[in-house]
């Protein structure tokens, strides 16, 4: 019997890459049982629902999910149907690995993974108008919600992050400077959690955000593990994957302590849709980061490789990569590769936080 995966293929080009992920990892011999659910546009079409309890129901079941772009519908009051996933099953870690996988471009060296505070900040959505005279929306407020747990448990799960996977610094990004309350309990909680590493030989450093974006494209090489509030975290780690090519490539994953969804984290590309044309890397490498979740390890870097060496050979690659291969042929060439690389693997190993 295969381990339980809810699949939501998604909207726009998703039901296309999402197919083109799930025939690589049938081609490791993954030993996944998929149960496809629906969300965003594609689930309000057939259900009236963006966010169907069905796919809840399932995703509480499995605790893991591998999910295409989702589109949330304009109007109507729909809430952005990824930050309602995150909410629902307390998705506090978003993960954004970034490395270099084609050299020669402006940066070799980068090899970073950002951890953003998921569930607090400004994205909380505390906010509403101010009436003044007789205009009622006359000004807006917004209020950015830090807590000493919320804080604690995201940063802890960095370190450890940098722990399992011989990281050697984390750094903190803040703008305490300025905001001393929110942003300086982050920092606060950041040098106390830090303090229990330091044994361990892993460095911490704390860096103002502005400063961050510029050194982020000045020298990225020197920063390892990132863990950063909410809104800097997004804004940030859209930065480092343009640092290494942009999204198309940028996997990305949301960790709570009962679920983790895995994904890629560009958009819907409605341009692109039924086209076949659409590069599926990025859910590719999301997937290989729920291989890592799950405990296999060894099959997740098999397909890592597989891809990278297909997408270096340049000849069978979409054409954001340089190439004129539809996705099923560059979906052929990276399952090629993996069968290339030897026999299908054994799940095993123990999950990290499942």
């Amino acid at each position: 019997m295969g381990i339980p995966v809810t699949l939501i293929p998604g909207d726009g080009i998703g039901p296309s890459i999402a197919e083109a992920t799930v025939r690589v990892l049938a081609a490791s011999g993954a030993p996944i049982e998929w149960d496809v659910q629906l969300a965003g546009l594609a689930a309000l079409m057939q259900y009236h629902d963006p966010l169907p309890e069905a796919t809840l129901d399932s995703i509480r079941r499995t605790r893991v999910a591998l999910k295409g772009p989702l589109e949330t519908p304009i109007g109507d009051g729909y809430r952005s149907v990824n930050v309602a996933l995150r909410t629902t099953f307390d998705l506090y870690a978003n993960v954004r690995p970034a490395h270099v996988v084609v050299r020669g471009g402006r940066f070799d060296k980068v090899d970073i993974v950002l951890v953003r505070e998921n569930t607090e900040g400004l994205y909380v959505g505390f906010e509403h108008f101010i009436k003044i005279g007789d205009d009622p929306r006359a000004a807006a407020e917004s209020l950015a919600l830090i807590t000493r747990a919320g804080s604690e448990r995201v940063i802890r799960y960095a370190f450890e992050y940098a722990r399992l996977h011989d990281r050697r610094k984390v750094t903190l990004v803040h703008k305490a400077n300025i905001l001393k309350f929110s942003q300086g309990l982050f920092l606060e909680v950041g040098r106390q959690v830090a303090a229990e590493y330091e044994p361990l030989g892993i460095v911490f450093e704390d860096k103002i955000v502005d400063a961050m974006a510029m050194n982020l494209v000045l020298r990225p090489e020197q920063y390892d593990v990132i863990v950063t509030t909410n809104l800097f975290g997004d804004i940030l780690s859209d930065e480092i994957s343009g640092l290494v090519g942009g999204l198309g490539l940028a996997p990305g994953a949301n960790i709570g302590r009962h679920a983790a969804i895995f994904e890629a984290v560009h958009g819907t590309a409605p341009d692109l849709a039924g086209k076949g044309v659409a590069n599926p890397g990025a859910l590719i490498f999301g997937a290989c980061m729920m291989l890592d979740h799950l405990g296999d390890g060894a099959r997740a870097g098999r397909i890592r490789a597989a891809l990278e060496a297909t997408i270096r050979e340049g000849t069978r690659v979409t054409r954001d990569l340089g190439g004129t291969a539809s996705t099923d042929e560059f979906t052929d060439a990276v399952i090629s590769e993996l069968r290339a690389s030897g026999p299908h693997l054994r799940a095993s190993g123990a999950a990290i936080g499942r």
